[in-house]
């Protein structure tokens, strides 16, 4: 059945295959994490064109995704996932991902074999993903270790990555610059940098009311058994000690560890439902704290245009 959208005369009527034909025309983006999704929204402002956002569903990302939209991100589509999104890969003209090394995306790549390819930042471990580009370590996640076809299929994708970067197109759309060896041994293989500062993220800034100046990101550290959680506990309280403190949970930590953080005195815990980049942008005068995240990173980013 057609489907009709206005027209200067009355309403103009497109089939379904009309349809897929224009939105084949937009790049497709694929994330998986908050961040890159945020990182899509600037690469779209950035390039002025629209894109076919694909998501994988997950803590705050659906929240994200209503957001990203609510202030105007340029998503021809919205679309949830689990898995590969195959069909919308498949009929791209040129792919924007968010995580690079995930296993997911190469199999994906060394099946299909994209035309164009975007990377886009996912905190730190963009320096990895450029590190890998180049050949300077394994193309995986530092926790994985593969080997057989997982190990095959890294080869092939960055073998194919690396040839689109010869013929200029694959790019990566970055908050990191040459002054990283990584990213300056990629640039050398013809990996096209593309710099950014979140300038649409602070645009459309909303601003919150916080209860106090003084914020301690949460960490995903105590959920990867890289952090111990009475640690971590103590942590907060020494920093709360000091003066009143927002604590923003990781999305990753459990509620019942959030609970226990609610409890020390001095801490008032604020769950936004967004990434810190989203919520905290437009913010002056901040004192951000972490325990270790991406986030030092890219809320500096972010926030720097406000300090």
């Amino acid at each position: 059945m057609p489907s009709t959208v206005p027209g200067e005369r009355g309403r103009v009527a497109f089939s379904k295959r009309q349809i897929e034909a224009v939105m084949a025309g937009y790049p497709v983006v694929w994330v998986e994490s908050p961040l890159q999704f945020v990182s899509a929204a600037e690469l779209a402002a950035d390039r002025g064109v629209r894109m076919r956002a694909v998501f994988r569903l997950g803590p705050q990302m659906s929240e994200t995704a209503a957001e990203l939209l609510s202030r105007g991100a340029p998503f021809a589509s919205c679309i949830p996932y689990v898995g590969i999104p195959w069909g919308e890969l498949a009929r791209a003209s040129e792919w924007v991902v968010g995580d690079g090394l995930s296993g997911q995306f190469r199999l994906a790549a060394a099946v299909l074999r994209p035309r164009a390819v975007t990377l886009l930042d996912d905190g730190t471990m963009s320096l990895r993903l450029a590190a890998a580009l180049a050949g300077q370590c394994a193309f995986e996640r530092p926790e994985q270790h593969s080997t057989g076809l997982r190990r095959v299929l890294g080869d092939l994708t960055r073998d194919h990555l690396l040839g689109l970067a010869g013929h200029g197109r694959l790019e990566f759309f970055t908050i990191f610059g040459t002054d990283d060896p990584g990213f300056a041994a990629a640039a050398a293989l013809g990996v096209r940098l593309r710099g950014h500062r979140f300038a649409w993220t602070r645009r459309t800034a909303r601003p919150p009311r916080l209860p106090a100046g003084r914020v301690l990101l949460g960490t995903s550290r105590v959920a990867d058994g890289l952090l111990d959680a009475v640690a971590h506990r103590a942590e907060v309280r020494r920093f709360a000690a000091a003066a009143a403190t927002v604590y923003l949970p990781h999305r990753r930590e459990s509620a019942a560890e959030v609970e226990l953080i609610r409890a020390i005195p001095g801490v008032t815990v604020v769950e936004p439902g967004l990434p810190v980049e989203l919520f905290l942008a437009g913010l002056d005068g901040l004192e951000v704290r972490s325990s270790g995240s991406s986030a030092d990173t890219t809320l500096a980013r972010v926030l720097e245009a406000s300090a």
